[in-house]
């Protein structure tokens, strides 16, 4: 059995592994904790442990599952021995009907053990929360967990309002949630915890790539838009000071230095005039890129109090300006895809990505909105579906702005493949790779102007 200390420091260095900021100081708190909870209630310690480690609550959704593989519930037991598939279904029926925790993680490893193995090699992972769920079907047992409880409440009509079928889908998703748990516990044992805990537990959604993320994923991040536009305002602020101390002027240095013999002493600084950028979106909202659209659009709206001016074009293939729709929508953020495809001209007579067009229609149309002080951000794959990538008109809007970054969600490994014309872009304007949140924060915090 693993020393207490080793999966302390297991732990520590896997949550660290998917983008947990833990340092040497929170690893002595949590081993303090420890020490003075003690191991008699596991769920105190998982609690002392999280409030030692994390830093807000939306790290718990790595922690809890990394935190089950290095202090699992039955480390030690032996293989639990369920029954036929009939007979688990009776009993967990009757154990979602009772919220009966302590049967239900029973019958999780029962379940998997008699349901959820598969291969015969002794080195093979050996066991699979889907197939076990998909042989057991739990999801079905909601009408008889209703039908179980009305009896028991003599079927009266205050039982919608005690436990409604809301509250049976929570213990039946709990109880999902305890197969995968046993399964990956059983996994780890055979091919390490490290291993296992690298490569099975989903990552925090700051760190989900915008082209996979799923609907509860962007919701997540939405909500985390607030706090990620604090951090980058702080950042952005403290950048906007060191540079308004200006670089050395050297005349004016030398010219100082000759009351000491020639040693400039004291550099003199040129001071620059604070002022702050203008900054200009242009967003591909088509189809799995309308998240990441999306989610920039959210932040640099919670950040304009940082330019001078904020102009948000989205495109499908025609543009329009969402400035106005971005703004009202601000106490809204999950309606924004909704308001943007109701309202805005952002297609024409097809649905499909027509990256040259839409360049070509800005360059036209609003290219006024591009000037000297502003920065241009292009938010998109870079996927042409094989039209002409209009190349004159992105150089159209380079010569006028101040900079021009493209945002690409694709690794650059895929900007070679099919339809993308992305390395025929990153010749006109810098192209970065910004797969996730986290990316992103860094990309805005180093390349917005001061």
């Amino acid at each position: 059995m693993t020393a207490l200390p080793d999966r302390l420091t297991g732990l520590v260095r896997t949550l660290r592994t998917h983008g947990l900021r833990i340092g040497p100081g929170e690893t002595v708190d949590a081993a303090a904790a420890l020490e003075v909870l003690g191991f008699g209630d596991r769920e105190r310690m998982r609690e002392g442990l999280a409030a030692a480690l994390l830093h807000h609550e939306g790290q718990r959704a790595v922690f809890d599952p990394v935190f089950d593989l290095y202090f699992p519930l039955r480390v030690g037991a032996p293989p639990a021995t369920g029954g036929d598939t009939a007979d688990l279904r009776e009993r967990l029926a009757a154990a979602l009907a009772a919220d009966d925790r302590a049967a239900l993680g029973q019958l999780a490893a029962e379940a998997v053990d008699a349901l959820g193995g598969y291969g015969a090699s002794p080195g093979s992972d050996g066991f699979s929360a889907h197939q076990t769920l998909d042989r057991l079907r739990p999801q079905t047992l909601l009408a008889r967990v209703r039908a179980t409880l009305a009896q028991g409440a003599g079927g009266g009509a205050d039982f919608t309002d005690r436990l409604t079928d809301d509250e049976i889908r929570r213990r039946i998703q709990r109880f999902r949630e305890q197969v995968a748990t046993e399964a990956r516990r059983r996994v780890a044992q055979r091919r390490g915890t490290d291993e296992i805990a690298r490569r099975a537990v989903r990552p925090t959604a700051d760190q989900v790539d915008f082209l996979v993320a799923g609907r509860a994923q962007l919701d997540e991040l939405r909500r985390s838009v607030q706090p990620l536009a604090r951090r980058l305002a702080t950042r952005l602020a403290a950048r906007r000071r060191r540079a308004a101390r200006g670089r050395i002027d050297l005349r004016r240095t030398l010219r100082g230095s000759l009351s000491t013999g020639g040693v400039p002493l004291r550099p003199v600084l040129r001071r620059r005039r604070p002022v702050r950028p203008e900054l200009v979106l242009l967003c591909d909202v088509s189809g799995s890129v309308a998240g990441f659209a999306n989610f920039t659009m959210l932040l640099v709206q919670a950040l304009h109090e940082q330019f001078s001016r904020v102009r948000v074009f989205a495109f499908v293939n025609r543009v329009d300006e969402v400035t106005g729709l971005l703004q009202k929508g601000a106490a809204d953020p999950s309606g924004l895809a909704e308001r943007i495809a109701g309202e805005a001209a952002v297609t024409g007579w097809h649905d499909s990505s027509d990256y040259g067009t839409s360049l070509g229609e800005f360059a036209e149309r609003h290219l006024d909105a591009v000037g000297p002080r502003t920065a241009v951000f292009v938010l998109g794959d870079a996927r042409t579906n094989m039209s002409d990538p209009n190349l004159p008109a992105l150089r159209r809007i380079a010569e006028r702005a101040r900079r021009v970054y493209w945002l690409n969600p694709e690794p650059a490994s895929l900007w070679s493949t099919g339809d993308s014309a992305a390395l025929a872009y990153a010749e006109v304007v810098e192209m970065h790779v910004c797969r996730n949140a986290r990316q992103l924060g860094g990309l805005v915090a180093r390349l917005l102007p001061v």
